[in-house]
C-alpha cells in the first residue's frame, strides 16, 4: 500500500521529511506499506527553504495512494486552488496533514465537520472550511489525520505507525530515528503576534480567507 507524500513549490521541508523518514523506516518492519513522494510533474521543485526537492514519482504513476500526506509551507496559500493537486489528495483512502497542510485539505473538502488542526498562527482558518478546530498535537477524525506546526509531523507518523503496525513496530522506529525531543528552550513569553500575523497576511492574501 502506497503513502505519498505530496511535493509541491514552496513546502517546508521537515512538514515532508519528518514524517517521511518515520513511515519510511515503518516500511522496513511492514514491506507492505511504501512511502513515495510525488509531485504534479517530475523534477526539482523549490521549498521555501534554500533548498530543492525532487519527488520519486508523480501524481499520475501513483494514481491510487492508500494514504496522501500533504505537508504545509509558505506554498500552501498559492495552492488552495491547485485543481490537481486538489483532486489527487481526494483520491486517497486516507488524508494526513502537517502544519498548513490541513488548509489543503479543507480546500479539498475533506474537513467539513471534522475535528482538525494546523499550525497554531492558522488553526481559526480551518473554520471557513467547515472544520471544528482544536489546538492538539494531532486529531483523527474517521479518515483524516491533521498534525499542528512543522515538528508535529514527526510525533503524528509515530501515531500512524502504531496504528498501521502496532506500539512495539513504532517504538523500534522511534528508537531507529533516535527520537526523544528534549527542547532547550521553551516558548512560553514568546511575542506570538510579531509571528502571527505575516501568516495571516499571507493566508488572506492568497486565499481570500477572513479570520
Amino acid at each position: 500500500m502506497d503513502i505519498a507524500f505530496v511535493l509541491y513549490p514552496e513546502v517546508t521541508p521537515l512538514d515532508l521529511v519528518g514524517p517521511l523518514q518515520v513511515l519510511t523506516a515503518l516500511s522496513t518492519f511492514e514491506p507492505s506499506y511504501r512511502t513515495v513522494v510525488v509531485s504534479a510533474e517530475p523534477g526539482p521543485v523549490a521549498t521555501d527553504l534554500p533548498l530543492t526537492l525532487v519527488g520519486s514519482s508523480t501524481f499520475s504513476a501513483v494514481p491510487d495512494p492508500y494514504m496522501v500526506v500533504v505537508p504545509g509551507g509558505l506554498g500552501t496559500f498559492k495552492h488552495l486552488a491547485d485543481a490537481a493537486l486538489l483532486s489527487y489528495v481526494r483520491s486517497a483512502s486516507r488524508a494526513v496533514s502537517v502544519c498548513t497542510g490541513s488548509l489543503i485539505l479543507g480546500a479539498a473538502g475533506l474537513l467539513s465537520g471534522r475535528r482538525a488542526t494546523s499550525h497554531w498562527a492558522v488553526l481559526d482558518a480551518l473554520g471557513a472550511y467547515g472544520a471544528i478546530p482544536v489546538a492538539e498535537r494531532w486529531v483523527s477524525d474517521g479518515p483524516v489525520t491533521t498534525a499542528a506546526g512543522v515538528s508535529a509531523g514527526i510525533d503524528v507518523a509515530l501515531h500512524l505507525a502504531e496504528e498501521l503496525a502496532g506500539a512495539d513496530v513504532a517504538r523500534q522506529v522511534q528508537l531507529a530515528i533516535e527520537y526523544e525531543p528534549e527542547p532547550p528552550l521553551a516558548w512560553d513569553g514568546v511575542d506570538r503576534a510579531a509571528l502571527e500575523e505575516p501568516l495571516r497576511r499571507a493566508l488572506r492574501s492568497a486565499a481570500g480567507l477572513e479570520f
